[in-house]
């Protein structure tokens, strides 16, 4: 590190002066230690913030912003090689309680937080090889020292503490001294108030206080022997609470403030009023609900960016750039577009990438009215209703029990009538003559004709978990009166001879009808997304992909059972050789699969991915076409909203979506066995209804 060693005398921590020679500093000095009380500058400020409010225009921010948008882009592109400790400290609500365990816990996470966000970046844009030249610790407000977070709440000092500050190291000095301060995160409970999509900013009290120890700063450093590099009257203060933060960035020569030692804080007021430049950012996610830091969501990339500036200024130009790290972007985007064989890599003269669609079916098919027949004279299959089916030598007899229509299609609970306890499935094909080229029959086809085929091979294959339906029975319908089937083959003239029916097992609600209900929780998710992995397992070695995950195909199995369980159903557009194509979904269907037709390796776990997504609360927006599909995934994955929404549920379906994010398009394959571990460690079945262990 450049400069000047920190060892040398500089702005004490507390009311202990120096000696300075220089004739401009005693005055400083003393002014410095004179300013020690936030809340009488916030006093002297208040109607400041007020006219500042009032004068900027309708829901407009009053104050800049530190960051433009593209520059954490830039910043992110930069950091996606990087790798920041997985936190878990932060509890759900510091300020929802007056516990002091909440408190410490919250001072312990904002300090692991700085230290693991500070040593991530020195290692990669200074030096992997040197030690870190900096620590953490917390701020005790009554005498301005700083003190280890632990070492504080050891001491009683919890209800003192103000802040976290990053420091450079110094053994000589170890409660810390100001000039040797990088950075200060204030822990206040009213920031998430005013989260992104709040025209609010902070209020008058948090953001004077901010200002405060902004000023302190930059008058410790204006009187200090330290040398410091870019922007030495720039100072960053961070806002945190248990979820959100924000960044206040104060710019300013301290050399034009009046240092009147009988007017202390009048003087800093007109400093700020007249003299400094304030911005403040959008106040945005650090942490989800869970308390898991969230490194690569906007909230947190703003107060890494401005952490890389205040390191900046102590250790001098980095020797990885920003730009050099971030143009190792585009280099590795190329070679994954390569190696997902997306036809023509390069990009469009706004340096946007176009996406090809091969082999990819129009949304929209315009059907005819005299292609699809009807005939009103077919038999209805109601409740109650006995189906016999003719299932190679034998008969069986199967009661309708209920009628299930989706909007789609229509299946049925049924039971065996030499079994009324046992629930099936029963799925009931079109009739042969009836395989028109209408959306219905070629549902019901895929649903009945061709899930047969695929359970019928998972079944010859030995290919068998309780994650996948049971293939009971498959057959012809024997219809009620004389079949005058003719003897070559063929079917009479009732509407349900040679009618295919499928007979699976076990029945469940739907995910669907769970969402609609209210009764899809973080329990089940964890469970499903584990469940569902289980059986795409089971089938990888096999070759054979789902390519149809959505909620109306997953079920939840109860009855009979100790702890539900999630079976993935609707086999049909299963894919089991290269020539067959996935059903084309724009909510659910994977990257790949709306651009190119067909699955890669990590497409079912993409469409598992976005059905969580749904299924915990997000939002889809309308999608009509391909284009606004692919569109929608592309800004959702860069945004980290899956992610985020994730999150919210629980760390380990968060880092599943980081882990597919990293893998859909690519020729790798899924680590099953890895993350089925890493679910199942997060499913309490013994303990049902205790707090999710979300440490992953």
């Amino acid at each position: 590190m450049q400069g000047r060693s920190p060892d040398q005398e500089s702005v004490g921590s507390g009311t202990k002066r120096s000696s300075v020679s220089s004739g401009g500093r005693p005055r400083n000095q003393q002014f410095f230690y004179k300013f020690v009380d936030s809340d009488s500058l916030t006093a002297k400020l208040v109607d400041w913030f007020g006219s500042v409010t009032e004068d900027c225009a309708l829901k407009q921010q009053a104050f800049d912003v530190p960051f433009e948008l593209i520059e954490l882009q830039k910043f992110d592109y930069a950091l996606e090689g990087i790798s920041f400790q997985q936190l878990t400290r932060m509890p759900n609500a510091v300020h929802a309680s007056t516990s002091d365990a909440l408190e410490a816990t919250a001072y312990l996470a904002i300090e692991d937080f700085l230290h693991a966000g500070i040593k991530g970046l020195w290692e990669a844009f200074w030096s992997q090889d040197e030690p870190m030249p900096f620590s953490v610790a917390c701020l005790y407000n009554s005498n301005m020292k700083f003190y280890q977070a632990e070492q504080a709440i050891a001491n009683g000092r919890l209800g003192g503490l103000c802040g976290t500050g990053i420091l450079l190291n110094n053994s000589r000095h170890p409660h810390g001294k100001w000039d040797h301060v990088l950075e200060l995160a204030l822990l206040r409970p009213d920031i998430g108030g005013h989260a992104v999509g709040s025209d609010r900013q902070p209020s008058p009290s948090v953001l004077g206080e901010a200002l405060f120890y902004a000023l302190r700063m930059l008058l410790a450093r204006s009187v200090s022997r330290l040398s410091f590099f870019p922007d030495p009257c720039t100072v960053f203060v961070l806002l945190v609470d248990s979820q959100y933060g924000g960044v206040v960035k104060v710019e300013g020569d301290v050399n034009k403030l009046k240092f009147d030692l009988n007017n202390v804080y009048e003087c800093a007021a007109e400093w700020v009023k007249n003299h400094s430049r304030i911005s403040v950012s959008p106040i945005d996610r650090i942490w989800n609900k869970l308390g898991n830091a969230n490194w690569g969501d906007i909230g947190a990339l703003q107060v890494l960016f401005a952490t890389f500036h205040c390191i900046m200024q102590f250790a001098g130009m980095p020797k990885h750039s920003v730009e050099d790290l971030a143009a190792d972007h585009s280099s590795r985007l190329q070679t994954r577009r390569v190696e997902r064989q997306l036809g023509d890599s390069s990009v469009n003269g706004n340096g946007v990438y176009r996406y090809q669609q091969r082999s990819v079916s129009p949304e929209i098919v315009e059907v005819e009215d005299d292609l699809v027949k009807v005939d009103s004279k077919e038999p209805m299959i109601s409740e109650g209703t006995i189906l016999w089916l003719e299932d190679s030598d034998w008969q069986k007899g199967y009661q309708i029990k209920e009628v299930i229509n989706t909007g789609e299609l229509t299946y049925f609970i049924a039971s065996h009538v030499e079994d009324q306890g046992k629930n099936l499935f029963l799925y009931v094909g079109s009739h042969p003559s009836q395989l028109e080229p209408a959306w219905e029959d070629m549902n019901l086809w895929y649903q009945v004709q061709r899930q047969t085929k695929v359970l019928t091979i998972m079944k010859q294959k030995g290919l068998s978990s309780k994650y996948l339906p049971q293939l009971s029975a498959s057959g012809r319908i024997i219809h009620p009166g004389h079949c005058r089937r003719p003897s070559s083959g063929g079917n009479c003239d009732h509407p349900w001879c040679g009618t295919p029916v499928l007979v699976t097992s076990p029945v469940g609600e739907t995910v669907a009808e769970m969402v609609r209900n209210g009764q899809f929780g973080s329990e089940e998710a964890i469970r499903c997304c584990h469940d569902c992995l289980s059986a795409l397992s089971a089938v990888a070695s096999a070759g054979i992909r789902h390519g149809d995950i959505r909620p109306e195909n997953v079920i939840c199995v109860k009855s009979g059972v100790r702890h539900p369980y999630f079976v993935l159903i609707g086999w049909g557009h299963a894919i089991l050789e290269d020539r067959d194509r996935p059903a084309m979904n724009l909510h659910f269907s994977s990257t790949y699969a709306l651009q190119e037709g067909k699955l890669c390796s990590a497409s079912d776990a993409e469409s598992l991915v976005y059905m969580l997504y749904y299924s915990c609360g997000g939002v889809f927006p309308d999608l009509d076409s391909v284009e606004g599909a692919l569109l929608w995934r592309e800004t959702s994955w860069s945004r980290r909203l899956i992610q985020q929404k994730l999150g919210d549920i629980s760390t380990v379906l968060k880092a599943f979506a980081d882990y597919v994010d990293s893998l859909c398009g690519t020729p790798y394959p899924m680590d099953y066995e890895i993350w089925l571990r890493r679910l199942r460690r997060n499913i309490h079945e013994d303990d049902h209804g205790k707090e999710i262990d979300a440490t992953g």
